[in-house]
């Protein structure tokens, strides 16, 4: 029977015994009394603190990771790209395209709010979505509206240094695709007069924050840049992840290293079963009917809100 006391333990910089000491938020190896130990210890404490922080960070990047969320209205694990599910800027649900369609309601079905399809104007939309964030400080709302600054979209003005600032609060209430498009930013895009430079460090982190939430992209993005550096080992590892989660471009990554000798014919047999059974865990026929008629559309963007 685990004991309902707490053990005493000492401080790593002072050495008073306590049992409400606080551990180091970094490594969780030492623990201390107060704050003002915690920074005189840094000096001492420093070396032990990045080995052990890399190595528990290296950890969750390679971990599996989540598992998709259920559309609430099929109970079908959400679909593996984004731009096959709708956010709802009433309520804030989500949903498949499938059920979007299949509904075929002018009425939300979460909150029944009147909610047509398609906005009826851009100031509208961006009422909508700034609400959800004034209101309910919502990551999916923070990071659609950063997009649409980074885009110009909606009517708004083509502003990187708000869709940094908008990518940073969403990622930092847990927005897995608001760390992709930071990285995305940081990578390609060249807003110098707005304060946004290319920094290939910073794209690199941001896609493995993205990795480790269950971003797809991210994990092929990380797995792209150890090709590119030589570490075949460490890429194989992450775009066998992204292949199991049923990512299409991972798969197709592992069969082109295949060819080249880079990978076992057990490796790439494997990623082929996994790849397919994720596939198939989040396919329907609604969804299916659904994608056919949107791959036909020519002005499909990807970005779907109700």
């Amino acid at each position: 029977m685990e004991s309902c006391y707490r053990t005493e333990e000492s401080c790593a910089a002072c050495g008073k015994a306590s049992t409400n000491l606080k551990a180091c938020t970094a490594c969780k190896l030492v623990k201390y009394c107060r704050r003002e130990c915690q920074v005189a210890h840094r000096s001492a404490h420093k070396k032990a603190c990045r080995i052990r922080a890399a190595e528990l960070f290296e950890q969750k990047l390679f971990a599996q990771p989540p598992k998709r969320k259920e559309c609430p209205i099929c109970m079908i694990p959400m679909p593996i790209r984004a731009e096959y599910s709708a956010y709802n800027t009433c309520c804030g649900k989500k949903m498949c395209l499938g059920c979007v369609d299949s509904l075929n309601s002018r009425r939300c079905p979460f909150c029944n709010d009147p909610n047509p399809r398609v906005m009826s104007t851009f100031e509208e939309y961006i009422k909508r979505i700034s609400e959800r964030i004034e209101k309910f400080n919502d990551p999916e709302a923070t990071f659609m509206l950063g997009s649409d600054y980074e885009e110009g979209a909606y009517g708004l003005p083509v502003d990187y240094a708000k869709a940094a600032e908008l990518y940073q609060r969403a990622s930092d209430l847990g927005s897995g695709e608001a760390h992709f498009f930071f990285g995305e930013l940081y990578k390609y895009r060249k807003g110098v007069k707005q304060g946004v430079q290319v920094d290939e460090k910073k794209a690199i982190h941001h896609y493995q924050l993205a990795a480790i939430s269950g971003q797809m992209d991210a994990r092929f993005k990380v797995g792209e840049a150890e090709l590119e550096k030589g570490n075949v080992e460490r890429a194989m590892r992450h775009l066998m992840i992204a292949a199991k989660c049923g990512d299409d471009g991972s798969l197709e990554m592992i069969k082109l290293c295949f060819t080249k000798g880079l990978v076992s014919k057990e490796d790439f047999e494997k990623a082929l079963r996994e790849h397919k059974a994720s596939q198939d865990e989040t396919r329907s026929e609604q969804r299916d009917r659904s994608k056919a008629l949107r791959e036909t559309l020519p002005d499909f963007s990807g970005r779907n809100t109700k």
